[in-house]
C-alpha cells in the first residue's frame, strides 16, 4: 500500500467519522468489518487487514518486485474463492450452498476443468474471463483485481457518499419543517439554537444555509457535550467532598 492511498483511505475514514458524529450514528454499526454486509464481505479483504487499514497502518505483507506477478495472480484466485464462499445460492427449501464450479464457469463462459485447474495452480484467468467470474457473483472486476487498500477504500467511498447524501436529505427535511412551522415560540425546543438558526436563514438559499447550519448544529453539538463533561466532573468532585466529610 503507498503512502497516498494510505493518506487517501485515512482521510475517506476521517470524513465518515465526522458525518456519523453529526448524524448520531453507532460507528461499528456503519463500519461492521465482519458478516454479511460487513466491510471484509464487501471488500473481499481479510477481517485483519481491514482492521489495521481502519486504524491507518500498513499491512504487514511486503511482496518483493520478483514475485509480484505471482502475487497478482495469487490474490485473483483467493477474491474468488471468497466470493464463492460468501455469495451464497439460496435453494427453493430456504437452505443455502455454495455454487458449483460448473454454475460458475458456464456464468463467466469458461469450463469446470479450466476453473478447477485455474483454482489448484494458482493461475488467474485472464482479463475476459475474470470479469465473467466477477459478474457472475455480481461485482465489478476491481472487486477481483484491487489490492486490499483500494478494495477497502473503494467501499468507504460508497459509504461515505451515503453518508453524505443522508445528510443533505436530513437538512433539507429539516429547513422545509422550518420554514413551514408556525412562529418562532412554536418550533421544538429540542432543536434549540439551530432551530432559531435555520428560522433566521429560512429566505436563504439552500446551498448557503445548509453549510451554516451544520457548522452552528456542530458547534452546539459540542457545547453539549462540554456542558456534560462538566456536569459530571461536578458530580463526581461533589461525591468526593461528601466521602471526605
Amino acid at each position: 500500500m503507498g503512502d497516498g492511498s494510505a493518506q487517501d483511505l485515512t482521510a475517506t475514514v476521517r470524513r465518515i467519522d465526522s458525518l456519523l458524529d453529526r448524524m448520531g450514528l453507532d460507528r461499528e454499526d456503519v463500519l461492521r468489518v465482519e458478516g454479511e454486509g460487513g466491510l471484509s464481505y464487501a471488500s473481499g479483504v481479510a477481517p485483519e487487514t481491514v482492521r489495521e487499514l481502519l486504524r491507518g497502518e500498513r499491512p504487514a505483507e511486503v511482496v518483493p518486485p520478483e514475485d509480484a506477478v505471482e502475487a497478482r495472480h495469487r490474490l485473483v484466485v483467493e477474491r474468488i474463492l471468497f466470493l464463492r464462499a460468501t455469495r451464497l445460492r439460496t435453494a427453493a427449501d430456504g437452505s443455502r450452498r455454495t455454487y458449483s464450479l460448473a454454475e460458475i464457469a458456464a456464468g463467466a463462459g469458461t469450463s469446470a476443468q479450466w476453473l478447477d485447474k485455474m483454482i489448484r495452480t494458482g493461475k488467474a484467468p485472464n482479463l475476459d474471463h475474470t470479469a465473467g467470474i466477477a459478474a457472475f457473483f455480481g461485482e465489478r472486476i476491481e472487486f477481483l483485481v484491487d489490492e486490499p487498500a483500494e478494495a477497502l477504500h473503494r467501499v468507504l467511498r460508497e459509504i461515505h457518499k451515503d453518508l453524505l447524501e443522508r445528510t443533505v436529505e436530513r437538512q433539507d427535511q429539516d429547513l422545509e419543517r422550518l420554514r413551514t412551522a408556525g412562529p418562532a415560540s412554536e418550533v421544538d425546543p429540542s432543536l434549540g439554537v439551530v432551530a432559531y438558526a435555520a428560522r433566521a436563514l429560512a429566505d436563504v438559499p439552500d446551498d448557503t444555509a445548509q453549510p451554516l447550519i451544520a457548522l452552528i448544529e456542530s458547534v452546539a453539538r459540542r457545547s453539549r457535550e462540554e456542558r456534560a463533561r462538566e456536569a459530571r466532573e461536578a458530580l463526581g468532585a461533589g461525591l468526593v467532598h461528601n466521602d471526605l466529610d
